[in-house]
């Protein structure tokens, strides 16, 4: 009983009271102009008994408003769709809101299940945090990291904030921000490496700049060099697969690490030497600025 309560409690809902400049309007107008909600989120809550309430009541999305009513919509996914299964496993969590999670990624560890990784993912990992904590919510990524990748990252509790904040990234409200330690340094001590990526001839994984690719930049900025290596600070303007590896491996200084790009060496990190380290957006319902850091793991501190 504790428990059932508990995830009621843990509904997410955006309300409205309306106002008299909005008398007799529809409620589908009020939810999608004051509430920012999209049709697609709209169309999945109003078949719900409790998906749009006006002072309490079920109504429909042509109902008329009158001053001083409350209209209150459900965010909070009633049913999992994702298909990913809960299971235990590290969560690593830097900030929770009621909308969204940023969590700090360890490396080795898949965001997304896939082929042989059903149930070590950060997908199944969240399900099970949600269920533990009475949390109503599925699986919703915002962005992915690779396997090797360490670092920050923002998942979604329910459709509404992962569309908000896909429609931020690679807008100056949604900006990701990357250590890496490379093998020799960039030509210059900051610019821009803006060629398009591509899939790689002859391989499946492998990606590569090419004259046909999709249009890739990324902005970079050497914050230390000693020996052969640097330790670079890169900013994601576009976001296309491996797009760091790749562009650092075209100036010819890959990652340390970097099996695919560049030369795998255990001895040195056992990983593709890249970090999330900053990553700024925008709250997606309250619209609040929010910005977070991630200190170097020990693998790659011991690089420098």
């Amino acid at each position: 009983m504790e428990k059932r309560l508990a995830a009621e409690k843990q509904v997410r809902r955006v309300s409205l009271t309306v106002p008299p400049e909005r008398a007799g309007q529809k409620v589908d107008t009020l939810l999608r102009k004051e509430l920012g909600l999209s049709g697609t989120v709209i169309r999945r809550v109003k078949w719900l008994e409790d998906g749009i309430l006006l002072d309490g009541a079920r109504v429909f999305t042509s109902c008329r408003v009158e001053p001083g009513q409350v209209l209150t919509a459900r965010l909070s996914d009633p049913e999992r769709r994702s298909g990913v299964v809960p299971a235990p496993g590290p969560l690593d969590i830097v900030y929770e809101d009621g909308d969204i999670l940023v969590l700090n990624k360890a490396p080795g560890v898949l965001v997304h299940p896939g082929a042989g990784h059903f149930s070590d993912t950060i997908g199944n990992f969240l399900l099970d945090y949600y269920d533990q904590e009475g949390i109503e919510a599925d699986f919703h990524p915002v962005h992915r990291l690779d396997k090797g990748t360490s670092g920050l990252m923002v998942a979604a509790k329910h459709p509404h904030a992962q569309e908000v904040l896909k429609n931020q990234l690679h807008t100056p409200a949604f900006r990701r921000v990357y250590l890496a330690v490379c093998l020799g340094s960039p030509p210059a001590e900051a610019g821009v490496v803006e060629a398009p990526i591509g899939r790689a001839e002859g391989s499946i994984l492998a990606r590569a700049v090419t004259p046909d690719g999709l249009p890739a930049r990324t902005g970079y900025r050497v914050l230390r060099r000693w020996g052969e290596r640097a330790l670079v600070e890169l900013t994601l303007e576009t976001g296309r697969t491996h797009q760091i590896r790749v562009h650092m491996a075209y100036l010819g200084c890959p990652l340390a690490g970097d099996f695919l790009y560049g030369a795998e060496d255990p001895a040195l990190i056992s990983r593709p030497a890249l970090h999330s380290w900053r990553l700024s957006l925008r709250q997606p319902v309250t619209g609040e600025a929010l910005s977070f850091t991630c200190p170097l793991p020990a693998d790659m501190a011991r690089l420098l």
